[in-house]
């Protein structure tokens, strides 16, 4: 990644002083270019001024620099008057613009109209014999390179009406070399400078990049040290609040929440193997003993224990189902009718009667098996803990499926409410393991809920017992 970084600023860098030293040479030719045509200009327009004055070409004074030209050509394209470096040359262009030369007609004749301008162009045809000639207002550039020179020159051309109204183009050129050795100059520095700033600019990137990954590599070299057998080690977490901070911050409270799973499926996995080894225990030693002495073997005490074992694996069997994300299809199903038949299959075996209040077409999406064993436990720990009786309900409210199981036990300290949800959680002796139960009634219930989409919670009943009351959603109607 530090490499990757490096590169990536490096390649930007260099694609943005690419674009900035090409703007920077074309403003700076623009503008020495621009520089020269004004030189040129002023020649020019100052030459042509007194040619319409009426100075002839002959006596013009031309420059005498090597840098500036000027060449003056006839409508014909002689060259009446040049620089010494232009005389015996052909004229340079014919880009000059063109000057309007008024017609004998409308310069010999006053009929009276002499506001009408019949040559469409911006000038007044009628002057006297004494009016100087005309200069064009428009100035034409060209870029020419001389031979002789060996060099280029930025030309201006003006045209000019001398006071005999014969059509002259003045062309004054001024040398580029001194401009293009400025941008040639700045070319080359640029291009020199451009690895320097390279080197600097990764360089930069790669200490700059390096101590903001320094805590990243900590973070990295931290994890490599962490095993499944010491999950309370943590990542050191840097003293910025910025995105590595988060990530730290992350990675400590997924540790952390990992260290609490693997702990709580420690300690499960030690309570099954005490409460398997318990029962297994018991038949092995009833066994044994009626190995010896068959007449003192109790066959209904060991159909007991291989019953509680059974029920044991099959508890252990079905948590380990739901943890590994399990997920039976789920078919729309009568709450109502479920409860009712459940009620009445146990009324010969409970030890207290089960009263019921429920409201009919109470109707959720589950796995009726799974929903059974959720009423069959809460039931089974309500006649465990109860006194006199037991009260079941069945209602629909805000959308939800509403079960409700109560007793009038001693009912859970409010500090236990959420504890006794846990995986082979006993409370205190008032709700111990008389009736053999191993803990795990109600963590079946919590999970199995939790998979339908649902919650379960338990409070203190109007008879002061525990009510436990689980909240599924309701199915919708086929119209929706």
């Amino acid at each position: 990644m530090r490499a990757r970084t490096t590169i990536a600023a490096g390649l930007v860098v260099a694609v943005a002083l690419v674009a900035v030293g090409f703007l920077v040479v074309t403003l700076l030719r623009h503008n020495l270019v621009g520089s020269a045509e004004l030189k040129a200009e002023f020649q020019a327009q100052t030459l042509a001024d007194k040619l319409s004055t009426g100075t002839p070409p002959a006596d013009l004074t031309l420059p005498d620099d090597d840098d500036e030209l000027v060449q003056i050509v006839d409508a014909n394209g002689k060259v009446v008057k040049a620089s010494e470096e232009l005389e015996d040359q052909v004229a340079v262009g014919d880009f000059a613009p063109q000057v309007s030369v008024p017609k004998d007609s409308e310069t010999e004749t006053d009929d009276g109209d002499d506001d009408d301008d019949d040559d469409a162009d911006d000038y007044d045809d009628d002057r006297g014999d004494d009016e100087p000639g005309k200069v064009s207002p428009d100035i034409e550039y060209q870029t020419l390179t001389v031979p002789r020179e060996d060099g280029r020159f930025r030309f201006a051309a003006v045209s000019v009406l001398t006071p005999d109204e014969k059509p002259l183009s003045v062309y004054s050129g001024v040398s580029l070399s001194t401009q293009d050795e400025a941008v040639n100059d700045v070319s080359r520095i640029m291009l020199m400078a451009l690895p320097v700033l390279l080197i600097v600019v990764a360089a930069v990137t790669w200490l700059v990049t390096g101590r903001a990954l320094r805590p990243v590599s900590a973070i990295r070299a931290e994890m490599a040290e962490i095993t499944a057998g010491d999950l309370s080690r943590r990542v050191p977490e840097p003293a910025g609040r910025d995105e590595i901070f988060a990530l730290a911050r992350t990675t400590n409270q997924t540790l952390e929440a990992l260290e609490t799973a693997v702990a709580q499926q420690r300690r499960f996995i030690a309570d099954a193997s005490h409460e398997l080894r318990s029962p297994l225990a018991i038949l092995r030693a009833q066994l044994e003993v009626a190995g010896s002495h068959p007449e003192l073997l109790d066959i209904d005490a060991t159909l007991n224990d291989v019953v509680r074992l059974q029920s044991l694996a099959t508890d252990l069997l079905l948590l380990a189902r739901l943890d590994a994300g399990e997920r039976p299809s789920h078919a729309r199903l009568n709450l109502t009718e479920l409860v009712r038949e459940e009620v009445a299959r146990r009324a010969a075996t409970d030890r207290v009667p089960v009263h019921l209040s429920l409201a009919e077409g109470v109707e959720v999406l589950g796995v009726t098996g799974h929903l059974v064993r959720v009423l069959t436990n809460l039931l089974d720990n309500a006649q465990r803990h109860t006194d006199d009786a037991v009260a079941v309900s069945v209602r629909s409210e805000a959308g939800q499926a509403i079960l409700s199981v109560e007793d009038d036990g001693d009912g859970i300290p409010e500090d236990k409410r959420e504890s006794v949800f846990g995986r082979f959680t006993r409370l205190d002796d008032a709700r111990s393991r008389d009736a053999g139960g191993a803990g795990l009634g109600l963590a079946i219930v919590r999970d199995v809920v939790t998979a339908h989409g649902g919650t379960i919670a338990v409070a203190r009943a109007e008879s002061g017992g525990a009510r436990f009351v689980v909240r599924l959603p309701l199915a919708k109607s086929d119209s929706q």
